[in-house]
């Protein structure tokens, strides 16, 4: 008899971009999957992959209390019920969430996958809201039984600081893997000018601001050498999102453009020269993992998860946060120098090859299933 695993995500386009292999891993391993999350219309996709969806309506803002206690409320009807074998809550709310349902149906064998530490974490957030995230942490975390999941050692050592378990419980697994066969390494293509791509949210705290003003800063000297295109789509249920209207008011058509959301992210790697991502602090960000399988040099923040990525001046450069002079210098450093981007570039793929590998991610993850399989 097949064992049960269920896989506990936000909301349903992020389980297909970031968890699908590791489910359809578990699933060839003798899994039965099913995926708990909110549906948005990609329902369908995700059965057809033969894995089952029980849908929870997650609110990805969290701010109604209500909402919240009904989620685990939900969540507590249905583990009881199916009583699947393992549980992996992917994120901190869907941790959060999940083990206050685990806890109170007596569910041991949970795994949490926390890929940062969200919003109210950010530097000079603290206060009264995290503090309370930080007691609702204690209260659905402290536990013997479960095991923990972080992508950079930096959340590991702040996770580590709230003594909520052991350090035995804790594992690092770097992202969700990259498929180096599909990912493959590009050689830089021909054009007449240089592109800096960033690709994610339309958020604040991704750096966009940062990006479009240290272009602006250089415009004079790179205008005829180089363009910068920011590529995805606004969060308006983020609390750090970038309204279309405002971000339409800064950039600079066609020397600084946005391109909205793109579902081929590959072709527009391989169409970049330059891959930057000024993020205030990360779990593992995809994009860069993305950036090095392709074999992109990265101009990236030294802070949590996007150091994980870049090894300064071997891959790309590390560069403060909101230090926009240092941003701007390292985007003329490489706009100029075609030999230091190639050099970096392959730099980057080997990174890749050692640190993000699919195949190793998923390895890990099966180990953890594994494991938890034979404790009583």
């Amino acid at each position: 008899m097949n064992r049960h695993l269920y896989i506990v995500v936000n909301v349903d386009w992020f389980f297909l971009s970031h968890r699908l292999p590791l489910a359809l891993a578990a699933k060839q391993n003798g899994y039965d999957v099913t995926i708990v999350t909110k549906n948005t219309g990609k329902k369908g996709e995700i059965e057809s992959y033969g894995l089952g969806f029980k849908e929870i309506p997650f609110d990805r803002s969290g701010s109604k209390l209500y909402h919240e206690l009904k989620c685990v409320y939900l969540l507590y009807k249905l583990y009881k019920k199916q009583k699947p074998d393992i549980i992996h809550h992917v994120t901190l709310k869907a941790s959060l969430l999940g083990c206050f349902a685990a806890k109170l149906q007596g569910h041991k064998k949970v795994v949490n996958a926390i890929s940062g530490f969200g919003y109210n974490f950010m530097e000079g957030r603290e206060g009264f809201k995290q503090n309370l995230i930080k007691f609702n942490m204690k209260l659905a975390f402290k536990s013997k039984n479960f095991q923990y999941i972080f992508q950079n050692p930096d959340d590991i050592n702040q996770f580590s600081s709230f003594r909520f378990v052991e350090n035995t419980q804790i594992n690092l697994i770097k992202g969700s893997g990259i498929d180096l066969n599909k990912f493959v390494f590009q050689d830089e293509t021909p054009k007449d000018k240089v592109r800096l791509i960033l690709f994610a949210r339309m958020l604040y705290d991704k750096g966009i601001v940062e990006f479009i003003n240290a272009a602006k800063k250089i415009k004079n000297e790179v205008e005829n050498k180089a363009e910068f295109v920011l590529i995805g789509d606004c969060d308006v249920f983020n609390l750090a999102g970038i309204q279309e209207k405002q971000l339409l008011e800064i950039i600079e058509p066609p020397y600084i453009d946005w391109t909205g959301f793109e579902k081929n992210i590959f072709t527009a790697i391989k169409n970049a020269d330059v891959v930057v991502l000024p993020s205030y602090r990360e779990g593992l960000p995809k994009s860069l993992i993305e950036a090095c399988a392709v074999g992109r040099p990265i101009i990236t923040t030294d802070t949590q998860g996007c150091r994980e990525c870049v090894l300064d001046a071997y891959n790309g450069y590390l560069v403060p946060i909101k230090d926009i002079n240092m941003l701007a210098q390292k985007m003329i450093e490489l706009i100029e120098n075609k030999e230091k981007r190639i050099k970096m570039g392959k730099n980057s793929r080997t990174l890749a090859e050692k640190e993000f590998s699919l195949d190793l991610v998923i390895d890990k993850h099966l180990k953890i299933y594994s494991k938890m399989s034979k404790t009583n």
